[in-house]
C-alpha cells in the first residue's frame, strides 16, 4: 500500500473471524497461552497484513516505526557492513533484506510460518537470500556469542510473556560490546484507546496497570495478546540482561506524513510520541 494510503477499515476482520475472536479482556496470560495465541494470530492475519502495509515497508528496506524513521538516515545499528546481524520478529524481513544489501551477514528470526513465508517471497523477488528462522523471540535456537547486532522493528516484544526472557536471550546470542536496537510502541500510548482519531486522544487506561490486553473467543481462549511495559521496566530489564542503554528515540511525526498506520495518525502525531526506539550495547 502507498504510504499516504489511510488503513482500510476492518482490517482484521479476516484474522479474527477465522480465530473466532468475539470479545476483549485484561487478564494474566502465561508464556505458552501467549505464544499459542500470537502464532495462530500471526499466521491469520500475514497475508493481509502484508496487503497492508508491504508497500510502506518495501522489500528491501529498514522502516524503524510508522513515522518512517529509516536505518539508512538514523544509522542506530552503525556500520554492519561485513556483521552479522540478528533480526527478532522480522516479519517478512524487509530489514534483514535491507542489511544483506548493504553488506551485512543477516539472519532473521519469527514465530509465525505466515509471516516467514511472506519472508520467503520477499527473499525470491529480490534475490536477497537471507536465512529465515521460526522461533519464539524468548527461545532462540541459535549459538551463544554468534551476533555482532541484533534488532527488531516492531517485532516479538510486545507479544511474550517475558521481556526479561528475549533480552537474556538477545544478550546470550551477542558478542560482547554489540548494539541491541529495538523499536517499541511508546509505553505512554497504553494510556489511550487504539484510535487514530479524535477518540484516541482521551485518556483510559492506567499507565501503571500491565495487565495483558487480550482478545478471546467463545470459550475465553486467547486469540491475540499484547503486553505493556513502561519506559522503566523496559529501562530495569534491559540493565538485568547485560545492556547498557545509550538513546532513547522517541521519532516526531514527520511534516507532511499523513499515513494512518492502526492508532498512528496525524492527529495523534502532533500531540504525543507513538514510538520508543531502544539503543543499546551488550556489556
Amino acid at each position: 500500500m502507498p504510504p499516504n494510503d489511510p488503513a482500510a477499515p476492518g482490517r482484521h476482520d479476516a484474522a479474527e473471524h477465522a480465530l473466532g475472536t468475539t470479545a476483549v479482556a485484561y487478564r494474566e496470560v502465561g508464556g505458552p497461552e501467549a505464544a499459542a495465541a500470537n502464532l495462530a494470530w500471526w499466521d491469520a492475519d500475514a497475508d493481509d497484513y502484508q496487503a497492508e502495509h508491504g508497500g510502506f515497508l518495501g522489500d528491501a528496506d529498514f522502516v524503524w516505526c510508522p513515522e518512517g524513521v529509516r536505518e539508512a538516515d538514523a544509522r542506530l545499528l552503525g556500520d554492519v557492513r561485513g556483521k552479522r546481524v540478528l533480526e527478532v520478529g522480522c516479519g517478512q524481513a524487509a530489514c534483514a533484506r535491507w542489511l544483506r544489501a548493504e553488506g551485512a551477514d543477516a539472519v532473521a528470526t519469527d514465530l509465525s510460518a505466515g509471516m516467514l513465508r511472506h519472508a520467503q517471497e520477499g527473499n525470491t523477488r529480490t534475490g536477497l537470500a537471507v536465512p529465515l528462522v521460526q522461533a519464539n523471540a524468548e527461545y532462540l535456537p541459535l549459538a551463544s556469542g554468534s551476533f555482532d547486532a541484533a534488532c527488531s522493528a516492531f517485532g516479538a516484544i510486545p507479544f511474550v510473556a517475558s521481556v526479561d526472557a528475549v533480552f537474556a536471550e538477545v544478550c546470550r546470542v551477542l558478542r560482547p560490546g554489540a548494539p541491541w536496537v529495538f523499536s517499541v510502541t511508546h509505553p505512554m500510548r497504553w494510556i489511550f484507546p487504539d484510535d487514530p482519531g479524535p477518540q484516541g486522544l482521551t485518556v483510559t487506561q492506567p499507565y501503571f496497570d500491565r495487565t495483558p490486553y487480550v482478545e478471546v473467543d467463545d470459550d475465553g481462549t486467547a486469540t491475540y495478546v499484547e503486553y505493556h511495559h513502561t519506559l522503566g521496566d523496559y529501562v530495569r530489564a534491559l540493565a538485568a540482561a547485560g545492556f547498557t542503554l545509550t538513546d532513547l528515540v522517541e521519532p516526531e511525526w514527520p511534516e507532511g506524513h499523513t499515513r494512518t498506520w492502526g492508532q498512528w495518525s496525524p492527529l495523534r502525531g502532533r500531540l504525543f510520541p507513538g514510538t520508543a526506539i531502544f539503543r543499546t550495547h551488550r556489556s
